[in-house]
């Protein structure tokens, strides 16, 4: 009787577009088997990926206390493996579509594979509020939406890929960070060239201390602006965009300023699969941090976890001063991408019907320790791969908070690809305090974006 009216229960929830939470003696491996977060504890079975000891949380004696640039700690370290298209077969279920396409495409591309270090670490008030989390927040609305999480990952132990991709959506960065960055594109002959250069902010209001009930449902959990100053034809733009914990309920609100016309104007495309002008349609405006804003186009299955090779502990290129060293014809210079062994979460995401998007699946691979989402392959319509996705994770171990902000936008169709965020000229990410709310007003970004 208890079984059947469990299942009743599930039916209508399912119905109502709302999933539960995990049962308390479930949330009990957190902390045990499973980290706070819900990866797991232990290593593998042949000791190439190690059990997890809390993270990376001691600098390196070259790191300079209060200094943005953090030097690589495993600077001594030599590859135990080099896959290329002549040996990639006996790894092809380590690697993602897209790193196989680029071996088989590029003669020269190669995949160094380092020994692998869990170095991500988080704050405690984080992994605790993910404890809580795991037995009182759920999904709304189909899983476009959650409820009753506060200040941590909402699903520890997940049970559909929406709440994995929550996981993603609100990973853990910091509260409020900011850095100057770059973004190149490299056209298929070759060539790199500069399509942006400017400054982002990015805040996150669902991890603020102060916030101690669950955020509702239009509640910013995300808010970001760019100030553009390079190249000359982009100088003096600036982009806003804010997104809610229920996006069902209240979609993205996005804000532009263009010098020409020296106003704010509403934004509503700069979003799902409208081009980013930054990557000369390398990439679309979701494809941003490998996969950004709301899920309603697409259905999302949870396939489960797997051992990959991913850009993991990539100090050398997130940092990397020069970027003519790191934009190498047709690929990222492999001399600095450092690839690890780790244990992601797989997600498919299917287009559904009657939705519009250029992709008709994604894949998605999301790291067990943070829940960022390290590399996706995207398919279109004929169900060719079209694009190949990769972010560079390099925790930022004096702060316990991941970075995989510097990312890669291979397009197999065309040739081309883009670089974003490369930091390493201009220093790297600074963790500040919050902004003042004003200055989360549309119009700031014309008093701030006027050359």
């Amino acid at each position: 009787m208890k079984f059947t009216q469990t299942l009743l229960t599930g039916a209508l929830l399912t119905v109502l577009g709302t999933a539960q939470a995990v049962s308390p003696e479930e949330a009990k491996k957190l902390g045990t088997d499973l980290t706070r977060v819900g990866a797991e504890k232990a290593g593998n079975a042949d000791g190439t990926i190690p059990a997890y000891t809390g993270g990376l949380t001691t600098p390196p004696a070259s790191f300079k206390a209060g200094s943005a640039v953090r030097p690589d700690p495993f600077t001594d370290e030599k590859p135990r493996l080099t896959i290329t298209a002549a040996n990639m077969a006996k790894y092809q279920g380590q690697l993602t579509a897209g790193s196989q396409a680029l071996l088989k495409k590029y003669p020269k591309y190669r995949i160094d594979v380092y020994p692998t270090h869990r170095t991500v670490a988080l704050p405690d008030r984080v992994l605790d509020n993910t404890l809580a989390n795991a037995t009182r927040a759920s999904t709304k609305d189909g899983g476009l939406g959650i409820s009753g999480a506060i200040g941590g990952y909402p699903f520890p132990i997940p049970k559909s890929g929406n709440e994995a991709m929550w996981n993603h959506l609100l990973r853990y960065t910091g509260v409020a960070s900011s850095f100057k960055y770059d973004n190149w594109n490299v056209d298929a002959s070759g060539t790199p060239a500069l399509s942006t250069s400017g400054k982002l902010f990015v805040e996150y209001p669902y991890y603020d201390p102060k916030n101690t009930k669950p955020a509702e449902e239009t509640d910013v959990y995300f808010q970001t602006k760019i100030f553009y100053n390079a190249p000359a034809r982009r100088a003096g733009e600036a982009l806003m965009a804010v997104d809610v914990v229920n996006p069902f309920k209240r979609p993205r609100r996005a804000w532009l300023y263009l010098p020409g016309q020296r106003r704010v104007k509403l934004a509503p495309d700069i979003s799902y699969d409208t081009p980013n002008p930054g990557t000369a349609g390398a990439a679309t405006y979701d494809d941003t941090w490998i996969f950004n804003g709301a899920m309603d186009r697409y259905d999302f299955k949870l396939v489960g976890k797997k051992e990959m090779l991913v850009p993991y502990n990539t100090y050398r290129l997130t940092y990397h001063n020069k970027a003519a060293e790191v934009t190498t014809p047709q690929f990222l210079n492999p001399d600095l991408v450092r690839w690890e062994l780790h244990r992601v979460w797989v997600v498919e995401a299917t287009l559904k019907p009657g939705k519009r998007h250029i992709y008709a699946k994604r894949t998605f691979y999301l790291d067990e320790d943070s829940w960022t989402a390290l590399a996706a392959d995207q398919y279109d319509a004929k169900g060719r791969l079209y694009r190949a996705s990769f972010a560079h994770m390099s925790p930022s171990y004096d702060a316990k908070t991941p970075n995989a902000e510097t990312q890669v936008f291979y397009d197999l169709t065309s040739g081309v690809y883009n670089l974003g965020f490369l930091m390493g000229p201009h220093g790297g990410v600074q963790y500040t305090n919050p902004l003042p709310v004003n200055q989360w007003s549309p119009d700031v970004l014309a008093g701030a974006g006027i050359r």
